[in-house]
């Protein structure tokens, strides 16, 4: 015959098949928290889906133990005020709730300028080195993001530039870095568009060269489209673009020759995403369960809470392979700033909108396209900006450096600022013009 159980087994049994009850109720309890989070858009800061679920929690606490003597009544009580307590933490705000800005940088002066849209935006200026060889039509930059600040890596490139003889002017899109903030609702790709022109207009020397990186550089092929626009441009170097319409971004293909994103260390630093009010809202609106306009955080607070370090591999897949173990520190802790849900909204307005291509063609502004050979984009992306452009006269494939070419090492931002240096200068380029339209299939199928 079996042996019989002591009261110990049977207790210890007993004990642990009502904890394990107890973890399914408080899990039960936070995964519908998190629905109704979703569900609501995280209105009230997330009290209304922690006020429903509280109540619902309770109610079924008080149905569990309705036949229960006294003190075995509050037992199932128990998972719901440790459920409720654990949600309180994504409703409670630990950063700001106004915005902070970013102090200003020691080495250049940041002016604000109101430009006509109504944006107040935050400009830098790196007029020429040597007055001798100041180039007569000022430099544009738009920098990536969208809806970031320019990092400290990107101001040293501006510096090199400028020793180039350009006068170059940079400036933070509305709600990135030190400019002020806009309603969510504003932040359009079309809103980009219009403060680029009202800023070359607000520059006064007639028509401006612009430099456009990454997402700058789909604010920068957009502007083509735009014959209002584009007749304030002179030359325009898009640099590594990405997604310029919705049927571009809904493309998927190659990319370029294998980046550091799965090798590099993982990046050090606080992280907004330890913190679980802020793991929970830009985690649910990376899914597209929350809305960039979400009641959960307030656009000013997400700024101050959104740190480097939560961008986490993205900074690895700008360079190279090759390069993983030497990544350099692209930015300051002092001097970054991203707004996530700002940086969505603009991307979903690139996404929704319609094909670009037949208002491109039509477009005849000079136009260099340049191309990473290590790029985490899409290749297409930029295959797609070279065939509906007719105004590129040059395309540069740059060898060695990831998608953000100017990086600080080996000679890698002086080989981007000949290149770049070259095109607006009308001098021979010092790379072969690759890919060419006619290479376009070749280029998609050999450089992987």
């Amino acid at each position: 015959m079996p042996k019989p159980e002591s009261p110990f087994a049977i207790r210890l049994a007993r004990l642990t098949g009502r904890l394990v009850l107890a973890l399914a109720a408080v899990t039960t309890l936070a995964l519908a928290f998190l629905a109704l989070i979703a569900l609501t858009d995280g209105a009230g800061s997330g009290l209304v889906a922690w006020s429903a679920t509280l109540a619902t929690g309770v109610a079924l606490a008080a149905w569990r133990s309705r036949h229960r003597p006294w003190p075995a009544r509050l037992v199932p009580f128990v998972p719901v005020a440790v459920a409720a307590a654990l949600t309180a933490t994504v409703c409670v705000p630990t950063a700001p709730t106004d915005r902070q800005y970013p102090p200003d940088l020691p080495f250049v002066a940041t002016q604000h300028w109101e430009l006509d849209t109504g944006s107040r935006v935050a400009v830098y200026h790196y007029p020429p080195a040597k007055a001798e060889a100041r180039q007569p039509v000022p430099l544009v930059y738009l920098h990536g993001g969208p809806v970031r600040s320019i990092s400290v890596q990107d101001h040293r490139f501006l510096q090199l530039l400028a020793r180039q003889g350009h006068d170059v002017y940079a400036y933070e899109q509305a709600g990135g870095g030190r400019s002020d903030l806009l309603p969510m609702s504003q932040y359009t790709i079309s809103r980009s568009v219009r403060d680029l022109a009202a800023l070359v207009d607000r520059l006064d020397q007639g028509r401006a060269d612009v430099l456009g990186f990454s997402g700058g550089g789909v604010v920068l092929t957009r502007a083509l489209a735009d014959p209002r626009v584009a007749a304030r441009l002179h030359r325009a170097v898009i640099a590594e673009p990405g997604p310029m319409d919705g049927p571009t971004a809904r493309l998927a293909g190659h990319k370029g020759r294998p980046s550091a994103r799965a090798l590099a260390p993982a990046p050090t630093g606080p992280r907004s995403t330890h913190v679980p009010r802020y793991a929970v809202a830009f985690g649910l609106m990376r899914l597209g369960l929350l809305t960039p306009e979400t009641g959960l955080i307030g656009q000013a607070e997400g700024d101050n809470a959104f740190t480097a370090a939560d961008l986490g591999s993205d900074t690895a897949s700008a360079y190279c392979a090759r390069d993983a173990d030497r990544i350099p520190v692209e930015d300051t802790a002092q001097n970054f700033s991203f707004s996530a849900a700002a940086s969505l909204r603009v991307q979903r307005t690139v996404k929704d909108s319609p094909p670009l291509a037949p208002q491109l063609r039509s477009s005849r502004t000079p136009v260099m396209l340049m191309i990473a050979e290590c790029s985490s984009q899409v290749r297409q992306w930029a295959t797609a900006v070279l065939a509906a452009v007719p105004g590129i006269g040059r395309t540069q494939y740059m060898p060695g450096v990831g998608h953000h070419m100017w990086n600080g090492l080996d000679d890698n931002n002086t080989r981007a600022a000949a290149v770049i240096t070259a095109y607006l200068q009308d001098r021979p380029a010092p790379l072969p013009n690759y890919p060419s339209r006619e290479e376009i299939p070749a280029f998609l199928h050999d450089r992987k």
